[in-house]
């Protein structure tokens, strides 16, 4: 009982030092970020949950920093299951946005293996981690948040897998569908595979620094499959 009680003000002593030390830090960063074009975060997952299909079974720590100027973006982003080897994915983007409404681009996803390994620069057709994928996006007006966004693999998919996918915002909550194919699907043919609705709020903590919150319930009648992930962004 004595050493819970130790470990247990531990706990409440770290957490909040860091509270103290995140505050002072954001108070910093956030001056230094409106003249800086690169930004870094992370979301901390209870799942990975992408397109309708869970990768790894386990949370997710989902790393990301990126180079944006005008319209242009450029950045890496991570998805790291805590169940290793799990499925650990690093992906590379680059992107352009025309007035903030359509946004074409190029991603390149990346699949390492934890335990045997892919050389990041094999990109051989069959023999690598690597699959391309070109994507246009509508991003909706203040007026009308309706999104679209397809995207089409063209490189080291046998299936050259399309996805497409509408969403449509409204004050308290999004909702979205999304249907593919390839390897979306377990039959490889066009169906629905992704129809949920995610809810956000942010818990003021300090004056300055707020905690953003996600839940997302998601469907994919394709696969009959159902899963509720939740969020956290720094």
């Amino acid at each position: 009982m004595c050493v819970m009680k130790r470990i247990t003000s531990l706990l409440v002593f770290l957490f909040t030092m860091t509270l103290l030390l995140t505050n002072t830090a954001e108070v910093k960063a956030q001056e230094e970020e409106k003249n800086s074009p690169i930004s870094i975060g992370v979301d901390l997952m209870s799942r990975y949950v992408w397109r309708g299909t869970d990768y790894g079974s386990s949370p997710s720590i989902q790393p990301s920093i990126e180079f944006a100027t005008g319209g242009f973006a450029l950045g890496f982003w991570g998805a790291y299951t805590t169940n290793l080897p799990g499925v650990q994915e690093l992906d590379l983007y680059a992107s352009y946005t025309i007035q903030e409404m359509v946004t074409i681009g190029l991603t390149d996803y990346f699949f390492p293996d934890e335990i045997f390994g892919y050389d990041y620069f094999e990109t051989r057709r069959d023999s690598s981690g690597h699959v391309l994928e070109g994507f246009a996006s509508f991003n909706g007006t203040e007026n009308l948040p309706l999104t679209f966004l397809m995207g089409v693999n063209f490189y080291n998919d046998s299936h050259n897998s399309v996805y497409f996918e509408v969403g449509y915002g409204f004050s308290i909550f999004d909702v979205f569908l999304g249907m593919g194919n390839g390897i979306y699907t377990t039959d490889n043919n066009f169906n629905l595979v992704n129809i949920g609705i995610t809810a956000s709020k942010t818990i003021q903590l300090t004056e300055k620094f707020g905690l953003p919150l996600s839940t997302s319930f998601i469907m994919n009648p394709e696969a009959k499959a159902v899963h509720l992930v939740f969020g956290i962004s720094l």
